[in-house]
């Protein structure tokens, strides 16, 4: 199945969005994560339109060939949630499935609640369903991890970041990519001991690629990268609090869709996001699937386990 690369103009910005599959079938948008691209769906974009489906997949907002807009606040998740309503409007389609992975999960799971009447069924890949929190993100954070490194907290000051992981984008990709995530809860707080590293400094080089990940594979997102540096998926980071602001005001309280949370066993998201939580968000049909041995970029590692948990929950999405 060919895929298909355009521009769509949708809420004051330009998508660079890879597409396949037939206009007028049903809708399927896949929001990827940090620090990937709509490339990150490579494996799921030909498989969902080879069943039928009309498949999307975005560079989104302040990611490859998008929009980067310079303003910190036109990265909250009312503008990315929007981004991703408008290209159901560009195609025509009253309704969509939302995928997300990692950040994207974070998107996904909110588009039900703002956009409610233009979801059919949402997966979160590597995070999962939760309600909001009842203080401000940062200040959750800083109370839990005190003076000791926390990456979501590093990226908050502009510049700071931004500078670190744009210095050399092949080594902040390959070890970001391909590098061995902490699993554990010893090697998370070895990740995040006190002390002057910054991010990539604290990341493990990789003994070589994983087999999922192919040298022509990680360039293509080191050559985004560097062309695009990293200071508009930064941006996201930046709108913790602001989108717990947005979020009270939510046009829904639960999601009635088919929804599916879909992770890795040794994906370090289990050690930090509740999974047991789901119910406080979750009114609809709910499935989760650990995928034993697989890690955080799920998608890229384990294509036909997660393209099996798609079918499935697209089996039973409500379209109309």
């Amino acid at each position: 199945m060919p895929i298909a690369e355009r521009i769509i103009e949708t809420n004051g910005v330009q998508l660079h969005t890879l597409e396949a599959g037939d206009r007028g079938n049903p809708v399927v948008v896949l929001a990827h994560g940090f620090p990937e691209l709509g490339y990150s769906w490579r494996h799921q974009i030909p498989a969902l339109a080879a069943a039928g489906y009309h498949v999307l997949a975005p560079d989104q907002r302040g990611y490859g060939g998008s929009s980067r807009p310079e303003a910190v606040d036109e990265y909250s998740i009312v503008d990315l949630t929007a981004d991703l309503v408008g290209l159901l409007d560009d195609v025509g389609a009253d309704r969509a499935a939302i995928v997300g992975h990692d950040w994207g999960a974070i998107i996904a799971w909110a588009v039900p609640l703002l956009h409610p009447d233009r979801v059919s069924a949402v997966a979160g890949l590597a995070g999962p369903p939760a309600p909001r929190p009842r203080r401000p993100p940062t200040a959750g954070w800083r109370h839990k991890f005190g003076d000791n490194f926390f990456y979501i907290l590093y990226f908050q000051e502009p510049g700071v970041a931004d500078a670190d992981l744009a210095r050399d984008p092949a080594t902040t990709l390959r070890r970001s990519l391909a590098g061995r995530l902490p699993n554990t809860e010893d090697e998370a707080r070895l990740m995040f001991r006190p002390g002057p590293e910054g991010y990539v400094e604290r990341l493990p080089e990789p003994d070589g690629l994983p087999d999922w990940l192919s040298q022509p594979e990680l360039d293509h997102y080191i050559a985004e990268f560097t062309r695009t540096g990293f200071t508009g998926a930064l941006n996201w980071y930046r709108n913790f609090d602001r989108n717990w602001e947005l979020m009270a005001d939510a046009p829904a309280a639960t999601i009635t869709v088919p929804s599916l949370f879909v992770a890795g066993s040794h994906d370090p998201v289990l050690l930090f996001a509740p999974t047991d939580r789901y119910a406080d968000v979750v009114a609809g049909p709910y499935r989760q699937v650990i995928i034993d041995k697989a890690g955080h970029w799920i998608q890229q590692e384990r294509p036909a386990e997660v393209n099996e948990a798609l079918l499935t929950l697209l089996s039973t999405a409500a379209w109309s």
